[in-house]
This record gives C-alpha cells, structure tokens and sequence, in this order.
C-alpha cells in the first residue's frame, strides 16, 4: 500500500517555473517506478516523466529538455521549467508496486499569461 500527496501546483506565466513534489508513505522500498501524469481539460492523462528504482529517467516528447523527474528517498520532485499554456493540466503522481498503479490526488497547474 502506497499514500501519494502532491504539492506545489499554481498559476505561472509561459516561461516561467514549477517545482511540484510528492509525499509518498506506506511500503515505499517496494517501489518500482515513480513519476508524473497529468490531465489536461478535455484530453485523456498521459504519463509526463518516470524515474525506476535504478535511477533511470523517461520523458515524454513534449516535456524533454524542459521538465526533470528526481527522487529521494520517500520523495519525488518535478522541477518544470519554460512552461507553455498547453502544459496546463492537473498533475498527479505515481507510482508501479508490483505493477499495480497508485495515484495521488492531483495538483493544477496553469500555465498563462
């Protein structure tokens, strides 16, 4: 069983940044992966970033060269910089324990002018 509690979402400006970060709790050495979703309005969730046991990092397109997955310990940050408008979306966290999907809440992010 894993607890996942996000923060720092907020309203930027484009270019600007955010840092977002997740508590996680429960049977944390366990872990495979970790990483982030979102949902933008109207679109389905798609997975932003991903960072294994390992140490290994994943990306999606749209985000690579703009947003870095770090994690320590029971912690995993997001650090998202030069933002666009179309990065607005709840952003969740995530977690693989034995292939089985935990999500947090969400935290919004808007990105606009």
């Amino acid at each position: 069983q894993v607890q996942l509690v996000e923060s720092g979402g907020g309203l930027v400006q484009p270019g600007g940044s955010l840092r977002l970060s997740c508590a996680a709790s429960g049977i944390i050495s366990r872990i495979y992966a970790m990483g982030w979703y979102r949902q933008a309005p109207g679109k389905q969730r798609e997975l932003v970033a991903v960072v294994t046991s390992g140490g290994s990092t994943n990306y999606t397109d749209s985000v690579k060269g703009r947003f870095t997955i770090s994690r320590d310990n029971a912690m995993v940050f997001l650090q998202m910089n030069s933002l666009k408008p179309e990065d607005t979306a709840v952003y969740y966290c995530w977690c693989d324990l034995f292939a089985m999907n935990f999500w947090g809440k969400g935290t919004l992010v808007t990105v606009s002018s």
